[in-house]
């Protein structure tokens, strides 16, 4: 099957509200929401028997190694790629031997998505596939995602971080109690800021940068933001993990932080250099920046900035 069509109507009871999403085989469907709304879809896409859910509850062998769950669903379901090829596709050949309950957190999950992606299905849902995983864990999700796309398999992905949904989309979707809807991203022709000569200088030298929470305005200094990522039209200062909310526009912050090592490397965010630790290729032109904070978070880099920064970072 090459496309799957949701159509649901929203429940009494629930605060999913209603969808209609067609999902081609070519081109995987990511949907950023909370994770009561991500609970009631799978619920309801759980009433059909031609869709499988990505579920890490259930279903692997702990007694068993790697190499021998692997190659249970591999007879299981009947698998025609050779045993030996899915191990190494899916980074497993080096941990082939250990006891599934001495693998780690992202040795587990690739165990479970070598499963998922040997089971025959119409649709393939992935409920957050890479919250908590080391890179090579990522980078593996994104081949496989890729070896879906080439057999033409509908998968739908859900994820609660938009860092994770532009990561695995160029066009996401949004999933609220208005709807569902593609996420707004800013374009990456950046409105010009107009110079006003009457300005202040506390204005012009930005030192603090205000953002909103409840009734209040708090100052930020510079250094101390991670990146600041456009959300359904909204401008977010993160640090650590928390999200503040401006009034400014990604094209207006980054004027005034650029003095102070703000780089705009998506459409949809500015990063601060300073806090920026590596630069990471995924699969088919896609990058990312690893910032360094608590949470270790990465961040969109667009391919036609890549160059840019490595010229930044004198990488060339």
């Amino acid at each position: 099957m090459t496309k799957y069509k949701i159509d649901m109507v929203g429940g009494e009871n629930e605060s999913l509200p209603g969808i209609s999403l067609t999902i081609e085989g070519t081109n995987p469907a990511v949907v950023h929401s909370d994770s009561e709304m991500q609970g009631q879809l799978i619920s309801r896409l759980q009433q059909n028997r031609d869709v499988t859910i990505f579920d890490m509850g259930e279903g692997l062998y702990e007694r068993l190694t790697v190499e021998q769950n692997v190659s249970f669903f591999h007879k299981w379901f009947g698998c025609s790629k050779p045993l030996p090829e899915i191990l190494v596709m899916f980074e497993l050949h080096r941990s082939a031997s250990h006891p599934l309950k001495t693998c780690s957190v992202s040795e587990l999950r690739r165990v479970y998505f070598a499963k998922q992606y040997m089971m025959s299905a119409a649709l393939i849902v992935f409920r957050e596939p890479i919250q908590g995983v080391n890179l090579l864990t990522i980078n593996t999700f994104m081949n496989m995602l890729q070896e879906l796309v080439g057999d033409r398999t509908p998968v739908l992905i859900l994820v609660s971080n938009m860092e994770h949904a532009i990561l695995l989309s160029n066009s996401p979707y949004s999933l609220r109690d208005h709807g569902l809807h593609k996420v707004q991203m800013e374009t990456e022709e950046m409105d010009v800021v107009e110079d006003n000569s009457s300005a202040s200088p506390s204005v012009k030298k930005l030192f603090k940068v205000p953002a909103k929470i409840d009734d209040k305005v708090i100052l930020f200094d510079p250094p101390e933001i991670d990146y600041i990522e456009s959300q359904d039209g909204k401008s977010q200062i993160v640090i650590n993990n928390e999200s503040y909310t401006m009034d400014s526009t990604l094209a207006e912050i980054e004027k005034r932080l650029e003095f102070y090592g703000f780089y705009r490397c998506h459409r949809s965010y500015v990063v601060n250099l300073q806090k920026v630790r590596e630069i990471i290729t995924w699969s088919k032109n896609t990058y990312s920046l690893r910032i360094n904070n608590k949470s270790q978070s990465t961040i969109p880099l667009s391919r036609t900035k890549v160059q840019e920064i490595q010229h930044i970072f004198n990488l060339k």
